[in-house]
C-alpha cells in the first residue's frame, strides 16, 4: 500500500501504524529522494517531474522487491499526479492507493508547527496545485482526515479489512 497526500497530510504517521498494526514492511518514500532533491526543496523550489521520476522509479523498484519477497508493505509517497501512480503500479499489481485528504488550512498549521522536515511551508501550495486526487478507476481508497491521527489510523485500517487487504 502506498499512502499518499501532500506534505503534512499524515502519510508517516499512517503509514508507520499500518506496518506496527498489521506487521507490514515500512518504507518512508523521502528516503528515496536524492540529495539534490532534498536541497532543492529545502531551498524553497519545487521538485519537477524531471526530478521527480528517479524517485518514483527507486519507489516502484523497492515495491517491486517486496512483491517477490510476498512481504506485504507500506510505504509513503506524495503521489501526486496520476502520471506518477501509474508508474508505481506500473507491473505491481498488489499496489493499492490509501489517500489522505486533508483540509489546507490543517496542512498550512501542520507544516508551520514542523521543525523537523527538510520541506519548508511555502512548498504547500505547490502540492496542492500539483495534486490530482485519487480517481474512481485507481486502486485504493481516500480517507478524509477530520480527527486526530488515531482515529485516521482506525478508518485506515478498517478500509483495509473491507478491502480485504
Amino acid at each position: 500500500m502506498i499512502v499518499m497526500g501532500v506534505s503534512g497530510s499524515g502519510k508517516t504517521t499512517v503509514a508507520q501504524g499500518v506496518a506496527e498494526s498489521l506487521g507490514w514492511r515500512y518504507a518512508e518514500g523521502d528516503d528515496f529522494h536524492s540529495a539534490a532533491n532534498v536541497a532543492k526543496m529545502a531551498a524553497g523550489h519545487p521538485l519537477d517531474d524531471d526530478d521527480r521520476w528517479p524517485w518514483l522509479a527507486s519507489i516502484a523498484t523497492w515495491i517491486g522487491e517486496r512483491e517477490v519477497e510476498g512481504t506485504s508493505s507500506v510505504v509513503t509517497c506524495s503521489a501526486l499526479k496520476r502520471r506518477y501512480r501509474d508508474l508505481l503500479r506500473d507491473g505491481h499489481p498488489s499496489v493499492r492507493f490509501c489517500e489522505l485528504e486533508v483540509a489546507e488550512s490543517v496542512l498550512a498549521e501542520r507544516l508551520a508547527e514542523r521543525t523537523d522536515h527538510y520541506m519548508p511551508a511555502s512548498l504547500l501550495r505547490s502540492q496542492l496545485d500539483a495534486l490530482e486526487p485519487l480517481a474512481e478507476d485507481e486502486p485504493g481508497f481516500v480517507v478524509p482526515v477530520t480527527g486526530g491521527p488515531e482515529e485516521t489510523l482506525r478508518q485506515v485500517l478498517e478500509r483495509l479489512g473491507q478491502d480485504g487487504r
